[in-house]
């Protein structure tokens, strides 16, 4: 207290200046209009500035949790499109049927990606731990990436449709013409499509989306668009450049494509498995 006092006494001139200032200034904003709006608007414009940063800072540090929330909208978003019966199938179809997701899918993350060889493949995050196995598809928000291989608890290997021993079933979206998707280890924006037959109006622009005909990727999943073709007189068939939706040498987040049904379908193709 005595400090307190010494202090007060040693500089007390300074301090009665500052408090006669403090009223001037006071009474000076208070009876003009124009020095107070000043003062309002500086005040505003530094509680402005301080909530303004305050808030940029959030939602940086909100942005995992928000990219979470998204994709998660996503996966439940796939998996009502995927399975939401065709508009074109004639049979009835009741709504027990309907509510049977035939499709589970399940988000994960890009790990590593390699495309830059003959032969390419992804690790992704999820394996036998997240109910992961082998042989399930696996897509991104523009197209197809590429089939689960091997699966460890923890990682699952993809091979990339860029592997020159991939072969997906494909059609030509508008005609439902079929052939298979192949790569000739050279472009990675570019696949192939072959045995397409010569009755296919093949057109440059045209949507290639998967066939259906496997139980590893449902239909119309999107995989890109034709950017050249040319007919062999002497086979009859169409060899067919697909310029791909996704950019596979960018791929972060992904889907996994699982069908409820495979089991009892291989089940019926190979008897010795049951």
């Amino acid at each position: 207290m005595q400090q307190i006092i010494i202090f007060l006494i040693k500089n007390k001139t300074g301090l009665v200046f500052i408090i006669l200032m403090t009223i001037a200034l006071g009474l000076t904003f208070k009876s003009h209009t124009y020095h107070n709006s000043k003062l309002v608007s500086s005040a505003n414009f530094i509680s402005g500035t301080v909530l303004g940063s305050s808030e940029n800072i959030h939602q940086y540090f909100d942005l995992k949790v928000q990219n979470e929330i998204l994709q998660k909208e996503n996966e439940n978003l796939r998996r009502k499109l995927l399975n939401i019966p065709s508009a074109k199938d004639s049979l009835p179809i009741k709504l027990e049927f309907i509510e049977d997701s035939l499709y589970k899918i399940t988000r994960s993350r890009v790990i590593s990606n390699h495309y830059d060889k003959i032969d390419n493949f992804l690790l992704i995050e999820g394996g036998t731990k997240d109910s992961i196995s082998e042989d399930l598809g696996v897509i991104s928000s523009q197209g197809i990436v590429g089939i689960i291989q091997d699966v460890s608890p923890k990682y699952s290997r993809v091979i990339s449709i860029l592997n020159t021993n991939t072969s997906i079933n494909a059609k030509l979206k508008k005609t439902y013409h079929f052939g298979t998707l192949t790569w000739d280890g050279k472009d990675p924006n570019i696949l192939s499509l072959i045995d397409v037959p010569r009755s296919a109006p093949v057109k440059l622009g045209d949507t290639i989306t998967t066939g259906g005909r496997s139980l590893v990727f449902p239909e119309n999943v999107p995989i890109g668009i034709i950017s050249n073709f040319q007919l062999d007189e002497n086979i009859g068939y169409y060899f067919i450049d697909v310029k791909l939706f996704n950019d596979m040498t960018n791929l972060k987040h992904i889907y996994i494509i699982e069908n409820s049904r495979k089991t009892e379908a291989l089940e019926l193709l190979n008897p010795d498995l049951r």
